[in-house]
Formats: structure tokens, sequence, C-alpha cells
């Protein structure tokens, strides 16, 4: 293994319906899957059975504006939002870069405000999301 393939976060991007998140500092998204235990006579060892899965993650961001509680504010009238993630990677020493769609993602929280002095304003939104594609995928060596 080269060392120097292992990708660097530092060249994340993030997109939001098209619009490119310039403040972003890092995102996860992951995937978790849901099983039921299963027993079974004459096995001590119990078994594992996939009943769904459930998409998560979190999207951080430096606070410039106020455009993600704006986001948000549909969710007052009763309204739940909903928007299309896309995630790059692109280490330009790595084997290339990926990309993946998160699709149906509806964020958590509504930042209002969270401040401290002689600190740099973050803001970290958690969210849920109904389907992902790779566009770009890494294949290494």
């Amino acid at each position: 293994m080269n060392a120097n393939k292992i990708i660097n976060g530092t060249f994340g991007e993030v997109w939001c319906d098209g619009e490119y998140l310039a403040a972003t500092t890092g995102l996860q998204a992951k995937i978790t899957l849901n099983k039921e235990t299963v027993n079974m006579c004459g096995r001590i060892m119990v078994g594992k059975k996939l009943l769904s899965t459930e998409g998560t993650g979190s999207l951080k961001l430096l606070k410039t504006d106020s455009s993600a509680a704006k986001r948000m504010q549909p969710v007052m009238e009763g309204k739940m939002p909903s928007c299309t993630l896309i995630s790059k990677l692109a280490d330009p020493d790595s084997y290339g870069s990926e990309r993946i769609m998160l699709t149906g993602v509806e964020f958590d929280e509504i930042p209002l405000a969270d401040w401290e002095a002689a600190t740099l304003g973050k803001i970290e939104l958690p969210f849920t999301f109904t389907g992902y594609e790779f566009l770009d995928e890494i294949v290494g060596e």
C-alpha cells in the first residue's frame, strides 16, 4: 500500500440541489442495517435476519450566513423540505475521485443560534436520506 494514495478529506466538496456549499468542513453518510435476532434450535449462536436499512448522516459547515435555518423555514408551516446532496472527494494524489449522490435528504434540526466568543461559528446538520448512487468510484491498483 502506498500511503500517498490514502484519501485526504481536505479535498472534499458538497453540493445541495446543485448549489456548491463552500463553507463545508465535513460530511458523513452511512447505511445502518436493521437486523432481527433469529434463534434456532440446536444452535447456541444466534443468527441475524436483515429487515431494513436506514440512511443517516451529518453535514458540517462554517457559519457564514443564515441559509441553513432559512432552508428549514417550511417546517414551521408543516412542510418537510428535502434535497439532494452530492459528495465529492478528489485528492489529487489518490487513485481518482469519488462522487456519491444522496437523495431524499431531510435535515433533522433547525440551527437558530450557537456561538461562543473567540470561536469560529460552526453548524452541524444531522440528516436522514432514502437513497444513494455512486456517480464516480475510486478504483485502486
